[in-house]
């Protein structure tokens, strides 16, 4: 009992870190693409390496090689599914940008349907969508892709108390970024702060959601085989997160090396990690 409360704590760590992502939009002085670049590197370097090193490795061990790729291309699937049927788009230097004009020209764009990778020229802008319906998907954007990371970080700790850890501090990193898109459109022209941190908190919160869901409808069938097939699906929603999100965005935001330093510096702070560990 006390690994699931503990890997319900954790998610919940995890997912108020949207919370300091607006705290940080709000008190400090706005972060610059390039820092934001090296951030999203970093936690998909941390991702990377832990799906396949510890939780990949793992469910094939016990369940072999069929069955844990199985389960891995399963998890990807599943994330793929997600990716079409909600838009998740946001655009961190839009955010950037807004907090430090905060000027009267207050529309974000979004994208509908599977979202697009930042360009320069931003094609097809929907320049006509007001603030409040952009906010509104953003939010319910980042709201369900936090949901399997929420199981991810459950399932990571009922294996390994360790794992569970480093899987929480992987995805706090990209929750911070994920925190200040959500938080700064709606600041940026309301200046309502109380708002603004409101709608932050309450995407991170599907996080302990989808680990306190995955602990009431799947603890009781969990067994050796289910759990390490979980972490094979586990790994594969983390790989889909890290290739199809964070490094788009990571290399979109500084063409300089930050986001390629950002990766092999979480790989070899993880791959430490784990030896210490």
């Amino acid at each position: 009992m006390e690994t699931i409360i503990l890997g319900i704590l954790l998610s919940l760590i995890a997912g108020l870190s949207t919370s300091i992502g607006s705290f940080l939009a709000f008190f400090v002085k706005a972060p610059s693409p390039k820092f934001i670049s090296f951030i999203m590197g970093f936690s998909a370097g941390v991702m990377i390496l832990i799906s396949f090193v510890e939780l990949l490795n793992e469910s094939i061990n016990v369940i072999g090689p069929l069955m844990g790729l199985m389960f891995f291309f399963i998890g990807m699937i599943i994330m793929f599914i997600i990716d079409i049927l909600v838009s998740h788009e946001y655009e961190f230097e839009d955010s950037i940008e807004m907090l430090i004009n905060k000027n009267d020209e207050c529309k974000p764009h979004i994208h509908h349907g599977h979202r697009h990778k930042h360009r320069h020229h931003h094609r097809g802008r929907k320049k006509d969508i007001n603030l409040v319906k952009t906010s509104i998907f953003i939010f319910f954007g980042v709201f369900i892709h936090n949901f399997p990371e929420g199981m991810a970080t459950f399932i990571g700790t009922l294996t390994q108390v360790e794992l569970g850890i480093l899987l929480t501090f992987a995805i706090a990193l990209h929750n911070i970024p994920e925190g200040i898109a959500v938080a700064v459109p709606i600041y940026a022209c309301t200046l309502d702060k109380k708002k603004a941190f409101k709608w932050s908190f309450l995407s991170g919160m599907s996080e302990p959601l989808g680990a306190v869901l995955t602990w009431l409808i799947l603890f009781p069938f969990i067994n050796e085989f289910v759990l390490n097939a979980m972490l094979g699906a586990v790994a594969g929603i983390m790989i889909y997160i890290s290739l199809d999100e964070l490094l788009p965005i990571s290399r979109s935001l500084a063409r300089e090396h930050y986001s390629i330093i950002g990766i092999i510096a979480g790989m070899f702070i993880m791959a430490v990690s784990l030896i210490l560990l």
